[in-house]
């Protein structure tokens, strides 16, 4: 079983949205959860995190666009990304971490990613 299944992405035009899911095989509610993106040829980027208390974090390149949330009953992590740009084209991966001293510490395993490509 995988312990993570990401879903949502697809094909955007630029300005357009899309909501990714992540559903947890296992309760997620003491831990930290991310979601990290991998362009084509480049290292893997944290993009957003959210703290099992709530605290969330964005890298500078998705301020103000993008949106993490929770569901732990449901043992999901969704992330809302508005006004797409090109440069977002990347699969993305949810993360299960930790979080200590104002820092996500990302976890080991992945799952197979979602493809998001904004293209006009």
């Amino acid at each position: 079983q995988e312990r993570f299944v990401e879903s949502g992405g697809g094909l955007v035009h630029p300005g357009g949205s899309l909501k990714l899911s992540c559903v947890v095989s296992e309760s997620i509610s003491l831990y930290a959860m991310g979601w990290y993106r991998q362009a084509p040829g480049k290292e893997r980027e944290l993009v957003a995190y959210i703290s099992n208390g709530g605290r969330k974090d964005y890298a500078d390149s998705v301020k103000g666009r993008f949106t993490i949330s929770r569901d732990d009953a449901e043992k999901t992590v969704y992330l809302q990304m508005n006004s797409l740009k090109p440069e977002d084209t990347a699969v993305y991966y949810c993360n299960q971490g930790i979080y200590s001293r104002g820092t996500y510490h990302g976890g080991d395993y992945w799952g197979q990613g979602t493809p998001v490509t904004v293209s006009s």
